[in-house]
Order: structure tokens, then C-alpha cells, then sequence
């Protein structure tokens, strides 16, 4: 499991040990999947490609694993994706339970490598509660509803729910 913040900057490498880029967004389909990390590549005008979740080799600590180019595409945003950062941003949206109560702003998600499945949302309501209460990051089996306005997921209870809601503390995260 992996989230988008330790994520974020990491460089990624080809099998030869050439530099590509780094990481610097992830595309989110409809579906609620990661479906492409976004690149930033080396160099003076540092264009942004996608890079299909499929085609990595290997998360490590220190960088992520690509075969070579020829999986990377020239990044143009698509209507029916969402991004962390660039088009069409979650990161600091809104985001509610169907019953409409306000769960907090979306900071992060935590998503499998191997196939996007995105498994939990980290949420802040802001710099003082996240120093005092923590941060919530809540699961959910299905994937979010997201509007223009807000994101609605789907829980039953909150803070100290069933083990498919929200948990009380975040998940260790392993190396790769």
C-alpha cells in the first residue's frame, strides 16, 4: 500500500538506470482507481507524461521502476479523471458521508500499487485539529461520488467504527 504524499517527488527510473522524471500527481478514473501516475520529466521545459500504474515495475523507497519509455504517454486531461493537484484537484476537497454529514477535507489518498485500488482517504480539517485530534483516514468498499462542489464516500459511522470505516490510526506502510 502506498500513498500519494510519499509518493509525490520520488524519481522514477528506467531499467537501464536512466533518470526519467519524478512523480509529481496521480489520475483518478471515475471508478475511484489510479489509473496513471503523472511525470514530470527531466529537463529544461519539463513536459508531464502518464505513466499507466501497469507499466511500473517497482515502488521503492527511493524511486519507482519503469521498463523504459515507450509506456509513457503525452499527459492531456481528460474529463472523466480527477487529479490530486492539476485538473480537476481533490486534494483539499471537501468531503462528506451520504448521510451529508462533513467528514473533513481530503489530504491524501492510500491506494494498492500493483492494480490503483484506491483503500482509504486521508482527511484533515485543518493545521490545529490535525496537531491535537490527528488526521482521519477513512476506508470504504466503494468508490467516492465526486461532484464540483464535494466528494461523498460511503461510511456508517465514524471515529472508532466498524473495520471497513473509519480507522483510528493510519496503516504502517512497508518498504515497495
Amino acid at each position: 500500500m502506498r500513498t500519494f504524499s510519499l509518493l509525490k517527488g520520488k524519481p522514477v527510473y528506467d531499467k537501464g538506470g536512466e533518470r526519467i522524471g519524478e512523480v509529481c500527481d496521480i489520475c483518478i478514473g471515475e471508478e475511484g482507481l489510479v489509473t496513471d501516475l503523472l511525470l514530470l520529466a527531466k529537463g529544461l521545459i519539463g513536459k508531464k507524461y502518464r505513466l499507466p500504474i501497469q507499466s511500473v515495475t517497482s515502488f521503492g523507497n527511493d524511486g519507482v521502476m519503469i521498463d523504459g519509455k515507450n509506456s509513457l504517454v503525452k499527459y492531456n486531461e481528460l474529463d472523466e479523471e480527477f487529479t490530486m493537484h492539476h485538473h480537476q484537484p481533490l486534494s483539499k476537497k471537501n468531503t462528506l458521508s451520504q448521510q451529508g454529514d462533513k467528514l473533513g477535507l481530503l489530504d491524501d489518498v492510500y491506494f494498492m500499487e500493483e492494480v490503483g485500488t484506491i483503500v482509504g482517504y486521508e482527511l484533515t480539517d485543518g493545521f490545529f485539529s490535525d496537531i491535537t485530534e490527528g488526521k482521519r483516514v477513512v476506508r470504504t468498499a466503494k468508490p467516492p461520488e465526486i461532484g464540483k462542489d464535494a466528494m461523498i464516500v460511503s461510511v456508517k459511522t465514524r471515529r472508532g467504527g466498524e473495520a471497513h470505516d473509519e480507522m483510528s490510526k493510519l496503516p504502517e506502510q512497508g518498504p515497495g
